[in-house]
């Protein structure tokens, strides 16, 4: 792969992890909910996550997303699912904030807890979305032929969820500045509540998408 080729891809998979939606919704959640610590896990699971895809595209298996509709939308409902999950941790988040109680335990073990949710969830986030496959489809087919090398498919892998986890890394960092931060401490209990909103929305939106009305 040509220098000018592997910049193409880069390009596109900034514009794409650049791109708003549940994912910037989930590291804003643990950015300003949690720490900074907690953004940075959950954007390099994220980014583990795209890689995934990533790799299971250029071995084929993505094509299953595009020639079987029924894989497609089981991955999609479950996704939908994940998201009215989130979307009540979200919103019980912002009940406990407004009522001003908390998670009492013991510091060490409460951090560890929030990193492996956070790391789960946006390990998942990315996991259960079946058009980050149909992007990379549509993405490397440009630049992939069948004598590909199996090198060259990993620096493809390995940059885009490269690119995605730094870019949510550099999120979290703004989202947890001294500047910004106390603000959105003090507004926490409804940043909670539009992001639960928002995650139920794009939930229904994907639902109503997939089943028959």
């Amino acid at each position: 792969m040509t220098f000018a080729a592997w910049l193409s891809v880069a390009t596109i998979c900034i514009l794409g992890a650049m791109t708003p939606g549940p994912s910037l919704a989930v590291v804003l959640r643990y950015s300003v909910g949690q720490s900074r610590q907690a953004g940075f896990a959950c954007a390099l699971a994220h980014g583990l996550g795209i890689g995934f895809y990533a790799v299971i595209t250029m071995t084929g298996l993505g094509l299953l997303f595009q020639t079987v509709p029924a894989f497609r939308n089981i991955v999609s409902v479950l996704g939908a699912l994940y998201l009215i999950f989130l979307a009540i941790k979200a919103w019980r988040a912002a009940g406990a904030t407004d009522a001003g109680s908390r998670f009492h335990a013991d510091p060490g073990q409460r951090a560890a807890n929030t990193m492996a949710h956070a790391a789960r969830d946006g390990f998942m986030i990315a996991f259960l979305n079946p058009k980050i496959a149909l992007f990379f489809l549509a993405l490397f087919s440009q630049f992939v032929s069948p004598e590909f090398e199996w090198g060259g498919k990993f620096v493809l892998a390995f940059t885009a969820a490269g690119i995605d986890a730094a870019w949510y890394c550099l999120v979290a960092i703004g989202l947890s500045h001294g500047a910004v931060l106390p603000w959105l401490r003090d507004h926490s209990m409804w940043i909670e509540r539009i992001i639960a909103v928002l995650f139920v929305v794009i939930a229904m939106r994907v639902l109503f998408g997939i089943l028959p009305i």
